[in-house]
């Protein structure tokens, strides 16, 4: 029988009750091993296809399964040999129709109900709890009654516990919570049981909602610390009460980000994804995001593979509304909800997005462009907490560096990560999720395997205090920074670039916002302001070992003026009143680099820093105030260096006067002995080609080519041929820096 038959059997009345009698058993039993015997006779003579075997197979699995769900609702029977072969019978029937196919809505609500009501011994409830997969949804009315089952007491404490972890694998799966909220008090209640206390807090921390958070359960959360320690779980729920409302809680949390529960899915995990495989096909390869729902059209996969990411599905009211023939406006009428299957364009989620229905896997959003809008717009904490959650299981069990037998998905998990990442870029915001993710396993990463993606990540951290996220990450990134080729070296700092540009877009939306007390975050201007400065001092430190170890690489130098070309317009293009120059070390290679595209970016980028110094300058005199934190007289001082050097250096041949001292071995390698007196825009290693093509160019007939003679008006004319090349940073620099009157 197919799965269709048997959910549409699960919406029609029940058949069996418990006052069935013995006759109609015995009549199905014997209707059973009727056609046990017809499909052995057919089987035998050859009759028929393998198509209808395996149909018949499914009705043969079918029928037997309800003649197991009728066992267990009459039982218990008194204990004899003959019954338990039967008992054990059954339960092996239940068993392998749900690993194989999921049980449909009311055979979940039937087995619930025997499983809880201590029918049957701890190891049969918990044989039937583990095999509660779904195959469709789970009715939020099963679970309610279910939980009535657990105040009565007749079920043990392991079976307790497997039934919270039996909800949080499948919170996703239940149709609706409203009826499952309005019980939160009784599982508050439950966090005095010490056993289920782990379990019952990951629960509440997927159910609560901003209305959950009262005063008294602060109080209870708080004492409860205090009797049994400082437990992740609690820690994890008191975060959240926090989050919610933050003036409620006054005591210092946990600051570092991490999975503060243990996988309650890994019960069921195996089987959850071969039902998907079975009921919804293989997984989809990535999709872009485009404004437009998404529908996932799967390629070919192994039998064992998994889709990560669920199929785009509300709850039961979509499956009502296409299979009864309502109109749509009689079923947003009726309901007053709008299914996400029914999601086409951005207008229409504009007048519905006041009831849109989520769906009942957070996880279906990163593929749908307009439910992304949707979380955008909302902001609601509890569909992001729903999604961060989600993504934090997903992450945990399918790193494929955690596991050796994960590295046959890799392409899965790659996808995977391509999908979060384009959801990110999309919503221009890093998930917390992803954070935790990445702290947990950057230590055990080899800094190859998805080396794109995982850098990818690293660059939408969300922003926080860098000194909290420099040992559990940032030291971790060094170590393999220092020991990887060039090109993760070049990789790693074009992360770090997009990170510093994300945090600052998002200090300069944000830079009005009032602080939160007692935030574990550096919420504080002065303190968002010393996160960034650090990031930029700490790349400086990479950067300045990177070029030893690399010999002075000139590819390299690219990407890391690529960065300090960020870091120098911080002050104008995000109003943050942050000037952060960089490191000597870099200074000076650029300034005598071969290679005149490294000068060239050299001086644009000290163009720029002149340019934000000065806005600052004048905006500290228009205010009457300074700031010693942000702009102190050493920065000036250090800007004031490097230029006096650079125009003895570029301009008036008189380099390293004051302050400086480099080991004159380095200019005899670069062909400049006597740099004091000759080294210019003429003479400069990285300039000397265009002087030396500036006169072929303009006296071709010239035996002889003498750099020494452009002087005067040639020196002018040189300049011009400069600028001409397309020099334009060195162009900027002179015009803002230099004095034209003063030619040598």
């Amino acid at each position: 029988m197919s799965l269709q038959r048997r959910v549409k059997n699960s919406q029609t009345p029940r058949r069996i009750s418990r006052g069935s009698n013995s006759y109609q058993t015995n009549l199905s039993a014997w209707k059973l091993k009727e056609d046990l015997s017809n499909s052995k006779s057919i089987s035998k003579h050859g009759q028929n296809n393998p198509v209808e075997d395996s149909e018949h197979d499914d009705d043969h699995a079918e029928d037997a399964l309800q003649v197991a769900l009728r066992y267990f609702e009459k039982g218990p029977f008194k204990t004899s040999r003959s019954k338990d072969k039967t008992l054990e019978k059954h339960l092996k029937t239940v068993e392998n129709v749900a690993w194989k196919n999921g049980l449909a809505p009311e055979e979940i609500d039937i087995l619930l109900n025997v499983a809880l009501s201590g029918k049957f011994g701890s190891a049969v409830n918990s044989r039937l709890l583990k095999c509660m997969i779904p195959a469709t949804l789970i009715s939020e009315d099963s679970v309610v009654k279910a939980v009535s089952w657990l105040c009565v007491g007749k079920c043990s404490g392991s079976t307790k516990v497997l039934f919270y972890r039996w909800l949080v694998a499948m919170f996703d799966f239940i149709d609706h919570k409203e009826k499952i909220n309005s019980l939160y008090g009784f599982f508050f209640a439950s966090l005095q049981d010490d056993a289920l206390c782990p379990y019952v807090c990951h629960f509440l921390y997927l159910l609560t909602k901003k209305e959950n958070v009262k005063p008294f359960r602060v109080r209870k959360l708080l004492d409860l610390q205090a009797k049994v320690g400082r437990q992740p779980h609690l820690q994890a729920l008191l975060s959240l009460y926090k989050f919610f409302v933050p003036n409620l809680i006054s005591v210092s949390l946990s600051v570092k980000k991490k999975i503060y529960f243990k996988n309650s899915e890994n019960l069921w995990k195996t089987a959850l994804f071969a039902v998907r495989q079975r009921n919804q096909g293989p997984s989809p390869e990535p999709l872009k995001l485009i404004l437009g729902p998404a529908n996932v059209r799967p390629g070919k996969r192994k039998w064992n593979a998994h889709s990560l990411i669920p199929v785009l599905n509300s709850s039961s009211h979509s499956k009502e509304y296409g299979e009864k023939g309502m109109s749509l406006s009689d079923y947003l009428g009726n309901n007053r909800s709008f299914p996400v299957e029914q999601l086409k364009s951005f207008p229409q989620l504009l007048q519905n997005i006041h009831c849109l229905e989520l769906p009942s896997q957070m996880g279906a959003v990163l593929n749908n462009s307009l439910l992304l809008h949707y979380i955008n717009c909302v902001r609601d904490e509890s569909v992001l907490l729903r999604l961060y959650h989600w993504l934090s299981q997903t992450l945990q069990e399918e790193c494929i560096w955690y596991k050796v037998n994960n590295y046959e998905y890799r392409k899965e998990f790659t996808n995977f990560l391509d999908t979060i990442i384009r959801a990110e870029c999309f919503l221009q915001e890093g998930f917390y999720s992803c954070e935790a993710f990445l702290y947990k396993s950057l230590p055990l990463w080899d800094g190859f395997c998805c080396r794109s993606q995982f850098l990818r990540l690293v660059s939408w951290i969300p922003f926080g205090s860098f000194s909290e996220m420099k040992p559990v990450l940032f030291d971790h990134l060094a170590q393999l920074f220092f020991t990887s080729t060039i090109y993760f070296k070049c990789s790693v700092l074009e992360s770090l670039k997009e990170l510093l540009q994300n945090w600052l877009l998002w200090l300069s939306m944000d830079i009005h916002m009032k602080t939160v007390p007692d935030s574990p975050l550096e919420t504080t201007f002065s303190g968002s302001m010393n996160s960034v400065s650090k990031l930029i001092h700490y790349v400086g430190w990479l950067s300045t070992n990177a070029m030893r170890l690399e010999n002075n690489s000139t590819f390299l130098l690219h990407f890391i003026l690529d960065f300090y070309e960020k870091v120098c317009d911080i002050y104008i293009n995000y109003n943050l009143p942050l000037v952060v120059l960089f490191p000597p070390g870099i200074f000076y290679l650029s300034l005598l680099s071969l290679d005149s595209s490294i000068l060239n970016h050299l001086c644009y980028i000290m163009h720029r820093y002149r340019k934000n110094l000065t806005a600052a300058k004048k905006n500290e005199l228009v205010l009457k105030t300074k700031s010693e934190f942000i702009f102190s007289s050493k920065t000036y001082q250090e800007y004031n260096h490097y230029l006096t050097v650079m125009v003895g250096c570029l301009w008036t041949s008189k380099p390293f006067q004051k302050g400086s001292y480099i080991d004159p071995e380095v200019f005899k390698k670069i062909g400049v002995a006597k740099y004091k007196n000759s080294l210019n825009l003429v003479h400069h290693p990285a300039l000397l080609s265009c002087a030396v093509s500036f006169l072929l160019q303009e006296w071709p007939e010239g035996r002889t080519v003498n750099v020494n003679s452009i002087r005067g008006k040639k020196w002018n004319w040189y300049l011009d041929y400069l600028f001409s090349e397309g020099l334009q940073g060195l162009k900027l620099f002179i015009r803002s820096s230099i004095h034209r009157s003063s030619v040598p």
